[in-house]
């Protein structure tokens, strides 16, 4: 047989895409000339080495005299990575006559020269694609067989070692697929850290819980050592649990990202992301060489982004979050391809009030001058600002809330409240934090004393048109945290607490 085909997938963006492998081998004067085609990047054509290494060490042969010329199809897409190993080295072995025909499987994974096969990034999209393309079997290393079994469907086989790969297509009978396993996503408790643990910042807390409940983003504004990160790492904690269709797409973005752990299925905890400031823009938003890659903001979706020390971040980094804030995807245009990831996340920030951390504190002296504290804050935009829908003061805890033995509520405690609140607005169709403008009026109704509260907020503080509607979202939010149906003064009157820093920082 001179001509062999073999099926495989690359992934672009968070989906995958078939790949037809054909090999075509010929009489060649020499045994070197082995060529890819089809825009191959430099691992892709490195293959052949490792190729012919695992076919040989593992007792194969590799055909002497013969030219082997493959190509990967669609010729007009770049093909980038390892994986596309196993499909080649079948397809040789295809050629040569050793193996039947692979029209049912579509295999995928990278070869060690001895013939092992190790993991690869993108397993549970390329499962997806198995499935939607009708074909029964994937072939893949086992390292990402659990993550691939999610899918149902597929037949999924994990397989260690290209000799293993033959003995399957030889005797199907003899190899069981991997057991789909879809976790119970609601069972288990969180790993993250418990709300138990902080002492005092009652407000603060409370600031957190409507944030949680209404998907609404946070900055908090506070001196060094008052508890704003800590508050921030138990923020995951008082998240609903994921559904298995987010599961399923924040795993998808993970595996791509290669962060995913071996052998893990599905996620089963929303992410928390913590970058540093000294962040690239590609590794916030995403980009890189070749075919883009996902972001920090595309591995927090469905979860929690937290940036602390917000003005240390590049403005330019900070103001490339204005798009997916909005609009909860990235869109990466290169010359080659133009990509969209998912950003559906929660903001939350942490910064201090000025560069020495205390400004506005009543037991220490802050040594910034005006303009230090000005050219400071102004690090953080105007527009970037009005798309956080609650700023809150995390002043220092004071003694006798440090040292109290008084019992503090449980994250288990408000991730109950935010539950039930969470219900009330999934079956409107959205969270608070993404309802339609032109619902507004519809669902933030105020009696005349509520109108009167926000009118007098708007005009003294001075609110742009969008910080109004974040105002009625919070306060919406605050009134289904008590299964309120109608918002009331009150509720207007916490959501405009929640935009004091206009006032106290930035006007």
């Amino acid at each position: 047989m001179a001509l062999f085909k073999t099926r495989s997938a690359a992934v672009y963006g968070i989906d995958a895409h078939l790949i037809d492998v054909e090999v075509d081998m010929y009489p060649s004067g020499s045994a070197r000339d082995f060529v890819t085609v089809g825009m191959p990047d430099t691992a892709v054509r490195e293959s052949r080495e490792r190729i012919k290494s695992a076919l040989l060490n593992s007792g194969f042969g590799f055909p002497t005299n013969k030219g082997v010329t493959i190509n990967l199809a669609p010729a007009n897409v770049r093909k980038e990575g390892a994986g596309f190993d196993l499909p080649m080295a079948m397809g040789i072995l295809g050629a040569m006559g050793s193996i039947a025909r692979l029209d049912q499987h579509l295999l995928i994974g990278e070869l060690s020269l001895d013939g092992a096969i190790r993991s690869v990034r993108g397993a549970l999209s390329v499962a997806v694609c198995a499935l939607a393309q009708g074909i029964p079997n994937l072939v893949l290393p086992m390292e990402n067989a659990a993550e691939a079994a999610v899918v149902d469907g597929v037949r999924v086989f994990g397989v260690r070692h290209l000799s293993e790969v033959v003995e399957l297509l030889a005797k199907p009978g003899a190899f069981e697929p991997i057991k789909r396993a879809a976790p119970e996503l609601q069972a288990g408790e969180s790993t993250a850290p418990d709300f138990r643990d902080v002492r005092g910042q009652g407000s603060a807390k409370r600031a957190l819980e409507v944030a949680a409940a209404g998907g609404h983003n946070i900055l908090m504004i506070g001196p060094p050592g008052s508890g704003k990160t800590m508050l921030a790492k138990r923020l995951a904690g008082i998240l609903p649990s994921l559904t298995f269709a987010e599961a399923i797409e924040t795993t998808k973005i993970h595996s791509i990202a290669g962060i995913l752990p071996g052998g893990a299925g599905l996620l089963r905890e929303r992410p928390f992301r913590s970058p540093h400031h000294t962040i690239s823009d590609a590794g916030l938003i995403g980009g890189g060489l070749g075919t883009p890659r996902p972001g920090e903001v595309s591995m927090a979706h469905h979860g929690l982004l937290f940036l602390d020390e917000l003005p240390e971040f590049p403005r330019n980094v900070l103001e490339l979050m204005r798009q997916p804030l909005e609009e909860l995807s990235v869109t990466i245009a290169r010359s080659a391809m133009t990509l969209s990831f998912p950003a559906n996340f929660m903001l939350a920030a942490a910064m201090n009030p000025c560069p020495c951390g205390f400004y506005g504190d009543t037991t220490r002296e802050c040594r910034c001058t005006p303009g230090i504290i000005q050219r400071y804050l102004g690090k953080i935009s105007g527009p970037l600002l009005d798309r956080i829908d609650i700023h809150m003061e995390v002043p220092a805890v004071a003694y006798k809330e440090l040292r109290g033995n008084g019992a503090c509520e449980s994250s288990a405690d408000i991730r109950g409240r935010v539950e039930r609140a969470r219900e009330v607005q999934q079956r409107r169709g959205f969270y608070n934090a993404r309802m339609p403008s032109a619902l507004i009026r519809k669902l933030c109704g105020l009696d005349d004393t509520g109108e009167r509260t926000l009118e007098m907020a708007v005009r003294r503080m001075g609110l742009s048109a969008r910080a109004h509607d974040r105002i009625l979202k919070v306060a919406r939010t605050a009134a289904d945290l008590e299964g309120a149906g109608n918002i009331a003064a009150k509720h207007i009157a916490e959501a405009v607490q929640y935009r004091s820093l206009d006032r106290n920082y930035w006007s």
